[in-house]
């Protein structure tokens, strides 16, 4: 698991900089500056789970049985989707309803932050 973990943090840290370079270069006389703020926060919070997902996998090379761990990593994966996806699909079609996902990757990455803090407690 940790071999997936960390190739899915890298591809993540990836389409990171390529999402974050196309807002800046290819979307900044595109969207207004409220749509533009919207998806680099998207970029932002995926770029920081992209280090997460790095962070699961270097974990679970110390932890390899933690279920709880593994958990953690597929909620973050989750959270980018819900999270940073819906924000890119929100600033660039501008249907507002889209905002209504977000929060629950909101709640995928605290819930996963919060089992990767206890998986590593709660290890023997």
């Amino acid at each position: 698991m940790s071999r997936i973990f960390l190739t899915l943090g890298a591809i993540n840290a990836f389409l990171c900089v390529a999402f974050g370079a196309f807002g800046a270069h290819g979307l900044k006389q595109r969207l207004s500056v409220d749509m533009l703020a919207v998806y680099q926060t998207g970029v932002q919070y995926h770029f920081y789970h992209a280090l997460g997902l790095i962070a699961v996998g270097l974990v679970l090379l110390h932890l390899p049985k933690s279920r709880l761990i593994v958990l953690s990593g597929w909620l973050m994966l989750a959270g980018i989707v819900l999270f940073s996806v819906s924000l890119y699909a929100l600033s660039l079609s501008g249907l507002r309803g889209l905002g209504m996902i977000t929060p629950f990757g909101g709640v995928a990455f605290l819930s996963a932050w919060a089992l990767l803090a206890y998986g590593v407690w709660a290890a023997k």
